[in-house]
């Protein structure tokens, strides 16, 4: 049985000395919930209540809300808490305030919306033929069915998160992110970054990606050869966008970083896949075939290889030969704490064949989706258009503070911070994995976030995952990133950027525990 939440005129009590009626007592309970031990404070969770009960219509306009005094005490909270929740929603025209009578709805914020009653979800297609409900409109592709790598979205609360892709909350540079946060809320940087820019890209990050983030890769760059993108992976889908047809042939890596994969694939007529070795991926006579090959050479995704300068030079060399364009994916580069970097494919380029994509995602956060790629200034003219008919630019707020980031020095700092703390983790999970033998791990050869392991004959990667995880072990079986998984079943990936070092040692013995049992047994899934 539903409760009525809206209080009946004259029932509840108004802002005088009568308080809450035994009547309406339960309701406001039940209607406004605040906690002292969640994160925001009993104001702010009090002002979000009340905000919703009035955009909700759940509270009449001629009902007075409950006294300060009253809802304080049927709530558990000071008094004064209750007095600037009321008074900010005030200056914010949520509420009246009428002298003697209390505080009521301002019947103007709800000024505008469509009279029409909430229609329950069960019933909203109860009069429509069967089937209307998941009518398709005439789609004309089926990304449902492309292979993607699912990660828990619930990851932290996992013993042994050996993930990648997420980043240690810890090490983020909270302080120097509020100061930047700070400088782009000036009332002149507001001015800035509220008007559309309909293409154009935030002056301060342009300049920082050009003095600061590409020199450190070896790459100088002009702003008329560098783009800024919701991510690096929304630089590929552009790229592929504009270099793709049904008649190209896309060279990639094998295992490969999987929504490449799946962005290469939307728009190719096919792939040539080009396997990993020792020295990073190794091309042939079908190179030649291909539109463009795509190369993480850094810290090649996901078996970490890390492609030496004679090979870098090789590709090029034979790019150059068959007139092939490479996209360069300079993944992890940031993350060189175990050697000196090898410069990248861009730096090397003369004829301006590369065209190179990176991101802030490694040393910053992946959430803020920053990511750029640099190419020839006519290509980058043909992309900006493209960026502009799909969703204009990326949050000039975002870019503006990001550069504020990079101008005070922030993310040198982070860097360093980050590969020190990365420094000692890997050389925590290169001893642990080294000290079981049915765990044999690729270590890094120049950093990065995760090892690629091979599991002993028998042991199935996929059925490793599963059963891992009913042990609180998070990872990533490996079939995934090949071309066709089903002839590789006994790689998996452990990240080491989300997990803290204490526990590498006891998850990686945990993990090889699993293992052990798993190889013991006949049955297993091969």
């Amino acid at each position: 049985m539903s409760v009525d939440l809206v209080p009946p005129s004259g029932r509840s009590a108004g802002s005088g000395s009568g308080g809450v009626s035994d009547v309406s007592r339960p309701m406001w309970r039940q209607l406004f919930r605040v906690d002292s031990s969640a994160p925001q404070s009993l104001q702010s969770q009090l002002r979000q209540e009340l905000v919703k009960a009035i955009l909700d219509g759940r509270i009449a306009y001629d009902s007075p809300l409950p006294s300060s005094r009253a809802l304080a005490s049927e709530l558990g909270i000071a008094r004064n808490t209750v007095v600037l929740a009321y008074q900010h929603l005030v200056d914010e025209n949520y509420l009246i305030a009428r002298e003697r009578h209390g505080y009521f709805v301002n019947p103007e914020i709800l000024a505008g919306r469509v009279a029409a009653e909430p229609t329950q979800s069960d019933d909203t297609f109860a009069n429509t033929a069967p089937g209307v409900q998941d009518r398709d409109p005439g789609l004309v592709m089926d990304l449902l069915t492309q292979r993607n790598l699912n990660r828990p979205q619930d990851w932290q609360r996992y013993e042994f998160p050996f993930i990648y892709g997420q980043i240690d909350e810890t090490l983020f540079p909270v302080n120097d992110w509020r100061e930047a946060v700070r400088l782009s809320l000036r009332v002149d940087a507001i001015a800035r970054w509220t008007q559309d820019r309909t293409d154009v890209d935030d002056t301060l990050l342009v300049e920082q990606i050009l003095t600061r983030v590409l020199p450190r890769r070896g790459v100088w760059a002009e702003a008329d050869e560098l783009l800024i993108t919701t991510g690096a992976q929304n630089a590929l889908f552009l790229i592929a966008q504009l270099l793709l047809d049904k008649t190209s042939v896309v060279g990639i890596e094998d295992p490969c970083y999987v929504d490449a994969r799946n962005i290469f694939e939307l728009f190719c007529g096919g792939t040539e896949t080009f396997p990993v070795g020792d020295n990073g991926v190794v091309t042939d006579e079908r190179l030649a075939k291909c539109k463009f090959m795509y190369v993480t050479p850094s810290h090649q995704c996901p078996t970490t290889t890390t492609m030496p300068l004679a090979a870098r030079q090789q590709l090029l060399a034979d790019a150059a030969a068959g007139d092939v364009t490479i996209i360069e994916d300079d993944y992890e580069s940031e993350l060189n704490f175990n050697g000196e970097p090898t410069p990248a494919l861009k730096s090397l380029d003369v004829d301006h064949r590369v065209i190179y994509v990176g991101s802030l995602s490694k040393t910053l956060a992946p959430g803020l989706r920053v990511g750029f790629m640099v190419g020839p200034p006519a290509f980058i003219r043909q992309a900006r258009a493209l960026r502009r008919l799909m969703y204009r630019h990326p949050p000039t707020n975002t870019q503006r503070t990001v550069g504020h980031f990079l101008a005070l020095g922030h993310h040198d700092s982070a860097v360093l911070r980050i590969s020190r703390s990365f420094r000692e983790r890997f050389t925590t999970m290169e001893a642990a994995l080294a000290a079981h033998a049915p765990l044999s791990g690729k270590a890094p050869a120049y950093g990065g976030s995760s090892f690629w392991v091979s599991l002993p004959p028998g042991v199935s990667a996929t059925d490793l995952e599963r059963e891992a995880l009913s042990q609180g072990i998070l990872l990533q079986a490996g079939g995934i990133y090949f071309k066709d998984p089903s002839r590789h079943k006994a790689y998996c990936r452990l990240g080491f950027s989300s997990i803290h070092a204490s526990q590498i040692m006891p998850g990686i013995d945990r993990l090889a525990a699993v293992v052990e049992s798993m190889s013991a047994q006949p049955n297993t899934t091969r």
